[in-house]
């Protein structure tokens, strides 16, 4: 049984890999064997994955991208077929928020939600397509949210951006089931992650009320996220695709 979460031979991408969420789904492909390359924008915090990912495998490098420029995420891939010889698999992950009541944002920051989650995701989606279909099939992972389920009152353009992510999910995964590639989504509750300290600097009471909600009774961790995208990513999930699974420790299960 464990062949069917055996990632050796295999390469990915995971776009805003050196951090958070997406460093703790990195260290868990890297730890099953894959080859895996970080994709992000600061080259210098890249850099500090990277290492500590080499730890684990020498099979680990990265890639400046910007989700926004096509041209950028054309050279993502190009630059990951250069350097390791194929792809299999996409963590698309880069992401971001921006919090405060929904009368006050600007037209530029919804725009600029929107346009990094969902059309990012889109984007980097699509620029993998023909690679993983040349490959036999493959696997893509999108990042969604708790509030893909339900709002919440500080984040409406990231609700509806991850929102979004899932129906876009759900589509790749109709779409692309001819070429053997599944889609799936994951949606991750709250983690404590640099964004994460954040929230809890602008949302009065956030921590003890995640707390008090979940029903595992604390916050979640970047390790929390290696087992489900070494499970997506891997043999172990080929007959699994267009779904969205929550890591949130119970969060979205109550009413």
């Amino acid at each position: 049984m464990t062949r069917a979460f055996d990632l050796k031979g295999k390469v990915a991408i995971v776009t805003g890999g050196n951090g958070g969420i997406g460093l703790g789904m990195a260290r868990g492909l890297t730890q099953a064997g894959a080859s895996t390359m970080i994709a992000a924008r600061n080259a210098e915090k890249s850099a500090t994955a990277v290492a500590e990912l080499r730890a684990l495998s020498p099979d680990v490098g990265s890639v400046e991208v910007d989700v926004l420029d096509q041209g950028s995420i054309a050279r993502m891939v190009a630059t990951t077929i250069e350097r390791f010889g194929r792809l299999d698999i996409l963590i698309a992950n880069a992401g971001t928020n921006i919090r405060k009541p929904p009368e006050q944002y600007t037209a530029d920051e919804w725009s600029s939600v929107l346009d990094i989650n969902l059309r990012g995701t889109f984007w980097c989606a699509q620029a993998v397509h023909p690679e993983l279909k040349r490959a036999g099939g493959g696997k893509i992972i999108t990042i969604g949210s708790m509030t893909s389920i339900f709002g919440a009152s500080f984040a409406a353009p990231y609700s509806a951006s991850k929102g979004g992510t899932v129906q876009l999910t759900k589509a790749l995964a109709t779409a692309w089931a001819k070429d053997n590639i599944q889609v799936n989504a994951v949606l991750p509750g709250w983690i404590d992650t640099e964004l994460t300290t954040r929230a809890r600097s602008e949302v009065s009471g956030l921590h003890e009320r995640v707390e008090a909600r979940t029903p595992l009774g604390r916050w979640g961790k970047p390790e929390d996220l290696a087992g489900v995208a070494v499970f997506l990513a891997s043999s172990a999930s080929d007959f699994v695709t267009g779904t969205a699974i929550p890591v949130d420790g119970g969060y979205s299960s109550q009413a």
